[in-house]
């Protein structure tokens, strides 16, 4: 039934799926600030734990992955067709349209 979801994946460049296979990135982030709340029983005070959570994250992103192919990040913003990973280019037919005409 989750076919269309599962597959959506090929519909960006092949060379961002390495980057989309990972898991959820955004809670990874946030592990390392929710352990060290936890471990300090609470930043004590709101700005205490926006200064804690900033520079934890700061740390954190020396560690990130790049992003391959960032020149096509532009295109998928701007609602490029990719499909299995290969840009379809507006007024082209597909392999898949020419084998059904």
């Amino acid at each position: 039934d989750d076919a269309d979801v599962l597959l959506e994946f090929y519909r960006y460049p092949a060379e961002h799926w390495i980057h989309l296979r990972t898991t959820n990135p955004i809670e990874s982030t946030f592990a390392t600030v929710r352990l060290r709340t936890k471990v300090t029983k609470g930043p004590g005070s709101r700005a205490a734990g926006l200064a804690m959570a900033y520079k934890l994250i700061e740390a954190a992103q020396t560690k990130w992955r790049a992003v391959n192919a960032p020149h096509l990040v532009a295109l998928v913003r701007a609602g490029a067709t990719f499909k299995n990973g290969e840009l379809v280019e507006p007024g082209t037919v597909s392999p898949d349209q020419q084998e059904a005409a």
